[in-house]
């Protein structure tokens, strides 16, 4: 159910930026899934900070660039 892991997120001057992620992922999609999806929980850090947690609902939506695209990464491979 628990998953976790890091994501490289590509920057302009070639580099990357890691995006930590800890999600919860269920069989089926329910009303408590991102979308209705299967992910009911899920946290991203970007450098020792929270930018994104979702907890069947947003506490925190995405705050950066990289958060919007370490989710959709997350949302295509697990939702």
């Amino acid at each position: 159910m628990w998953k976790e892991g890091t994501i490289g997120i590509p920057q302009k001057d070639g580099g990357y930026k890691a995006v930590h992620y800890w999600i919860k992922v269920y069989e089926e999609g329910s009303q408590f899934g991102i979308n209705g999806g299967k992910i009911s929980k899920l946290m991203l850090k970007l450098n020792g900070e929270v930018v994104a947690n979702y907890d069947r609902g947003w506490d925190i939506e995405p705050a950066t660039e990289e958060a919007n695209l370490a989710l959709c990464i997350l949302l295509n491979e697990h939702n």
